[in-house]
């Protein structure tokens, strides 16, 4: 559920180069369908089945789910997302699914200070209620959100943030999808809860600063209030109102709480996490 998006579709592609079936649900099969037949490989194609589902749709759910072994549950950050989890998790305990890998958030915890991680905690208490095996992936900062800083290094050489000098995991979305694929498919992986992070955590300062390097140029960071940074990401960036507020908070936490790399996806796969240098390297362009 989620195949769309961005670990959705990275777990496709992970389970594809397993040899392992998929159905993929999303509200538009058939641009979904275009997105496969351009992103895998033709004799892996055949392995993914597109599938329409609709979290409002109840229906569509229970026809989507019908005959499902496992649920991999994705969903995009929003006002719904909570609705719309507890909905698509009791659909597949009514369809016989027996394992649901969700992927969730850091400090998913009741009082949190992040409003999307209390809900994501919401989720998970309800899914390990259920009675179906519940494995829960908490994967930090993606690498591909910082794509969304390109425009503004592009023109002026800025990264603007709230963070001070606190440093952040990042993730590349390619190793969580790696990791939910082997927890679905090694029975002896479920029911685990995984934080997931790449190998080093980087303060804004740093982050800018690997940047310019690999630009040839200068990138500064520009530390501005929570205040003003929620302002910005809304007027500037053209964000909704919850979505900066969500960043904001996301950022404070890596204030409030100091972040360290976890070991998990070196124990589970046997090889380092994917670089943020590496990544960067590879959308550089974006970035001129």
């Amino acid at each position: 559920m989620g195949a769309a998006g961005a670990t959705g579709g990275a777990t496709l592609r992970s389970l594809a180069a397993l040899g392992a079936p998929a159905r993929a649900l999303s509200r538009d099969p058939e641009r979904l369908a275009a997105t496969l037949d351009r992103d895998l490989d033709a004799s892996a194609r055949p392995l993914v089945e597109p599938v329409f589902a609709d979290a409002a749709d109840p229906e569509s759910l229970r026809t989507a789910l019908r005959g499902a072994h496992q649920l991999f549950l994705t969903m995009a950050n929003g006002p719904h997302q909570v609705e719309h989890e507890l909905r698509t998790i009791g659909v597949a305990g009514e369809c016989g699914v027996e394992h649901v890998v969700k992927i969730s958030a850091p400090t998913a915890e009741p009082l949190s200070p992040v409003a999307v991680s209390r809900g994501h905690h919401r989720v998970e208490e309800h899914l390990r209620a259920s009675g179906m095996a519940a494995t829960v992936l908490r994967p930090y900062a993606f690498m591909q959100k910082l794509l969304l800083l390109a425009p503004g290094i592009a023109a002026a050489g800025v990264v603007h943030g709230a963070m001070e000098r606190a440093r952040c995991n990042y993730v590349d979305v390619r190793d969580i999808g790696d990791i939910a694929a082997d927890v679905l498919t090694r029975p002896e992986l479920a029911g685990g809860t995984y934080e997931l992070t790449g190998g080093r955590a980087y303060s804004h300062p740093e982050l800018a600063e690997l940047i310019g390097e690999l630009l040839g140029r200068p990138v500064h960071y520009v530390d501005l209030s929570p205040e003003e940074l929620r302002a910005h990401l809304v007027t500037r960036a053209g964000m909704p109102e919850w979505l900066a507020t969500h960043v904001v908070e996301i950022q404070r936490l890596a204030v409030l709480r100091k972040e360290e790399p976890d070991p998990t996806i070196s124990r589970l796969t046997g090889r380092v996490p994917r670089t943020l240098p590496a990544f960067l390297e590879e959308h550089l362009p974006l970035f001129r």
